[in-house]
């Protein structure tokens, strides 16, 4: 009997012990589910200096109880391709156009925009002799030149009439006057409408060659007085108003302006390029024989006379030409500096 109440002591005693041991693991258990979850909810999520969280990082739910969340590596920010960091270069371009005035002119209006260069050519007869043996720029366009040319344009009176002066290439064929409108071509082939000796050089200014003629026909932006009185502008063949005229004008971007018409007026031709944007502008030639544009729709390509009713080929400055003229070339590849803007003398 005693045996028997030993082996039932024994064996509570037994279940005692395997009761203590579960409930020590379940406190040990306890503890390390608690332990794990506070790491998790006290570890703070990863953010930039100022507080904002990287983007690239995808929002996590809360942890659970037990469980361990690792945190992803912020993946690091795309870098721009050259193509994205690199501004695109217009391409250089004609754009031709038509104004209708209150009288009933048409004028032609060629805006050369893009990166663009200028020449100014001299004529077998005018200047003619006088130049031909200093300068490069001559009556006809040929090699490099014919490849990048995109159009080109009468210049101006003949010099012996004493409507300015004129200088290609750093040679001064025909001494310059102040007060006088003047094209300027700087060395790198940019150029600019303004009043010589009112501004114009600048110090310092890489001037290669200019072209005077006559007085300013716009100034800021609108027609001069002296637009409306057709008689300063030069003698017409068969002495009217009404005769073929062209002009040259610049906008406030810098870029230049072709205007003509075989039958307007020196009011009408202001009128044209003021309403399309010049705020300068000088009067090229005048009369049927001489006034010419020709373009091409690519650098090089065929050219196309772009006034109505002009008298002269579309390829009349290819084979040679006897008057001076400016061509329009696509500018040769490389970084190219802005055209300068247009300042015009203040007013007094």
């Amino acid at each position: 009997m005693l045996s028997s109440i030993a082996a039932g002591v024994s064996d509570r005693s037994a279940k005692v012990r395997e009761r203590r041991v579960w409930g020590v693991v379940a406190v040990v258990g306890l503890c390390v589910t608690t332990a794990c979850s506070s790491v998790s909810a006290a570890a703070p999520a990863s953010s930039h200096a100022d507080g904002s969280h990287p983007a690239s990082r995808p929002a996590t739910s809360p942890a659970r109880s037990g469980s361990v969340t690792t945190a992803l590596p912020t993946r690091p920010a795309a870098t721009p391709t050259a193509s994205a960091t690199v501004a695109s270069v217009p391409a250089p371009q004609v754009s031709v156009s038509e104004v209708r005035t209150a009288d009933g002119s048409i004028v032609t209006v060629a805006t050369f925009r893009g990166p663009v260069r200028y020449v100014l050519h001299n004529g077998s007869v005018d200047p003619g002799p006088a130049a031909a043996g200093l300068v490069r720029a001559g009556p006809a366009v040929t090699g490099t030149e014919r490849r990048r040319l995109l159009a080109a344009f009468n210049g101006g009176f003949k010099l012996g009439v004493g409507a300015g002066g004129y200088e290609q290439e750093g040679h001064v064929i025909s001494p310059l006057d102040g007060g006088f409108a003047s094209l300027v071509i700087d060395r790198s082939g940019r150029a600019r409408i303004g009043v010589w000796g009112d501004g114009l050089p600048t110090p310092g200014e890489a001037v290669y060659s200019v072209r005077q003629n006559l007085q300013l026909l716009v100034e800021h932006g609108r027609p001069t007085a002296a637009a409306g009185d057709w008689g300063l502008w030069g003698a017409t063949l068969g002495g009217g108003g009404y005769v073929a005229r062209s002009a040259l004008g610049q906008d406030a971007s810098g870029d230049l302006l072709y205007a003509a018409s075989m039958s307007t007026t020196p009011a009408d031709l202001a009128y044209a390029l003021a309403r399309s944007g010049a705020r300068i502008a000088m009067e090229l030639d005048i009369n049927p024989e001489w006034v010419q544009l020709d373009t091409a729709r690519r650098p090089g390509g065929a050219l196309m006379a772009a006034v109505p009713g002009q008298n002269r080929p579309a390829d009349q400055y290819l084979v040679g030409w006897t008057r001076d003229f400016i061509t329009v070339l696509a500018a040769s590849a490389g970084p190219q500096a802005p055209s300068p803007p247009v300042n015009p003398r203040p007013r007094p």
